[in-house]
């Protein structure tokens, strides 16, 4: 069995977008308990990537796109933005570049660093539609019933 192409989206986060290709849903996805109070960050994270996860968790639950299972996933997004966070500091105060012991100008090890937890955070972030382009497709109405919608309709037309 192959799984080449591109991972398929929690049923739940179909259902927000409004299952833009109408393929049928999984009716037999596991279903984790959605957590009601916003558990606490990991104790290993950092300071910035904590800070993160305090601001993120409350929206994801909102949204029904936080789970227990999701823990290690989050807090792997978190840990690469806390990292983002700290190069981009060092960056600011030292610059992009350094002068090596030879007098070689060299980039700084945390241009590095900064561009790799940026592509961290887009892969999490796409995994969990966090992105600008996913959540542009959620469907906040999704939920609603839409055959109504359609008699409404139909009714106005008649008057």
């Amino acid at each position: 069995m192959s799984n080449a192409g591109r991972p398929s989206k929690p049923t739940n986060l179909k259902i927000l977008q409004g299952n833009p290709g109408g393929r049928p849903l999984n009716e037999n996805e596991p279903v984790p308990v959605t957590e009601e109070d916003v558990p606490k960050p990991p104790s290993y994270l950092s300071t910035h990537a904590k800070n993160e996860w305090k601001r993120i968790v409350p929206e994801m639950q909102r949204l029904g796109i936080f789970t227990a299972i999701d823990h290690p996933s989050l807090a792997g997004y978190c840990q690469a933005y806390g990292r983002f966070i700290e190069a981009e500091k060092i960056l600011k105060k030292e610059g992009l570049t350094f002068k090596s012991p030879n007098g070689y100008v060299q980039q700084r090890p945390e241009v590095s660093i900064s561009n790799n937890a940026l592509k961290t955070m887009r892969e999490f972030a796409s995994q969990f539609g966090l992105t600008p382009s996913a959540r542009s497709r959620i469907d906040t109405s999704a939920g609603e019933n839409k055959e109504d919608e359609f008699l409404n309709f139909l009714q106005r037309r008649d008057s």
